[in-house]
């Protein structure tokens, strides 16, 4: 299924340099805000320009059909030209080729990488830029379960582990979600504010009510070099120094850990090396630590092979996804179990979510350490959270690793 928006004869798009406040999140609307930001640095927009909506295992190639037929239309003025300028679509994709994924192309982009500052503006109407808001109303949360409860999910995962054990597959990634209800309309900007004061680390992205601090890169496409970060194996902070040190060391010594984090590298590795003349992929995973927890991460690097005549960054998403660190391994056993058992339907969360431009480049994180607000209550949010289980997996400590990854947005939440 594709819905799409009536395409033009020809619209001017012109990007000049806009001096930006340091809250990017300060010039968005409360509703409708996308938003790609990283370390004060990024991408914020609003306003919808063209809209798609696609379902179905075509999902990727068809968004970027859509994508190359509006650039097509544009006729771009970008007096600032560095990564970002110009027309960029902003995506989230489902999980579930059955579930609805949707391409957004913004009619007001604003941008700040290092010194260089920018805007662009999509066709003649001419958009107001919001005043950097002051306050938000104060709300409370009410929590309630999920999908399933706490002790269910814990059952889920003693049958993954079961399933493991007797050889069905190697690895398998379960999710879990809660639901909370604010006592006013959830604004975004403020979610994502605290979000990035909490984690500079993490990209923090919205699109299209879907908000999150996600540590992964799925994959970044940069004038032919590509860049992925692969993060699986997960342990949480003490909030003690000396205590989280020691905790590092243990995580990176892990065979439980370790061996999680292999299967994740070697998925990510496998699917991109088709596409690259070169790749160097470190052989022992770091540890990168975040305000609640730390992870084993691998940088993966490569360099698009010339022959090949890749279209874009989409189809590079299309052959990662689903990663091992979201879906397990082999693909197809635990995508199966994941149906079988996980007892949730995931929508856009583990879904790559980011931006491509009009050359093709672009950034596409996981959509991890995520919720997303419903679109017939803006009270109503749902936030998610995933494990890796392998053989050697013990419920009750998935249990308290998923608590952890959904600290994020419960601390933002609440803030």
């Amino acid at each position: 299924m594709v819905t799409i928006s009536p395409l033009p004869i020809r619209v001017d798009v012109t990007t000049l340099p806009f001096e930006t406040p340091q809250n990017l999140f300060s010039l968005l609307p409360p509703d409708s805000a996308i938003a790609w930001v990283r370390n004060d640095d990024g991408l914020v927009a609003y306003g919808e320009y063209a809209r798609l909506e696609v379902k179905g295992p075509n999902r990727f190639v068809e968004a970027s059909d859509w994508w190359r037929e509006h650039v097509h239309t544009f006729r771009a003025t970008d007096t600032v030209r560095t990564s970002g300028t110009g027309p960029l679509a902003f995506g989230s994709f489902a999980f579930s080729e059955n579930e609805t994924s949707v391409l957004i192309i913004p009619e007001v982009i604003i941008g700040r990488r290092g010194t260089k500052s920018w805007i662009t503006t999509i066709g003649d109407q001419q958009m107001a830029i919001n005043d950097p808001y002051l306050d938000t109303k104060n709300y409370t949360i009410t929590w309630g379960e999920g999908s399933r409860s706490a002790v269910s999910w814990e059952g889920a995962v003693a049958n993954a582990v079961l399933r493991i054990q007797n050889g069905e597959l190697d690895k398998v990634v379960l999710a879990r979600d809660v639901q909370a209800v604010a006592s006013e309309p959830i604004d975004i900007r403020r979610l994502m504010a605290a979000l990035a004061e909490a984690y500079p680390k993490t990209w923090v992205f919205a699109v299209d009510n879907l908000i999150g601090a996600t540590p992964e890169l799925l994959v970044r496409l940069t004038k032919g070099l590509v860049t992925s970060r692969v993060l699986a194996g997960t342990i949480r902070r003490s909030g003690n120094d000396e205590r989280d040190l020691a905790l590092a060391a243990s995580l990176a010594r892990s065979s439980k850990d370790l061996e999680e984090h292999d299967y994740a590298v070697r998925s990510v590795a496998d699917a991109l090396t088709p596409f690259c003349s070169s790749m160097n992929v470190n052989e022992s995973p770091f540890v990168l630590h975040l305000a609640n927890v730390m992870h084993l991460a691998t940088d993966v690097n490569g360099v698009l092979a010339d022959s090949l005549n890749t279209r874009d960054c989409l189809q590079l998403v299309r052959a990662l996804h689903p990663t091992a660190a979201v879906c397990g391994t082999p693909t197809t056993s635990a995508l199966d179990l994941i149906s079988e058992i996980e007892g949730l339907n995931r929508g856009r969360y583990a879904g790559p979510v980011g931006w491509i431009d009009s050359d093709g480049d672009g950034e596409w994180g996981i959509a991890l350490r995520c919720a997303e607000i419903s679109e017939e209550d803006s009270r109503k949010i749902r936030l998610f959270a995933g494990c890796g289980i392998v053989a050697g997996s013990i419920p009750e400590e998935e249990l308290a690793e998923s608590q952890a990854k959904l600290l994020p947005m419960r601390d933002a939440l609440e803030s």
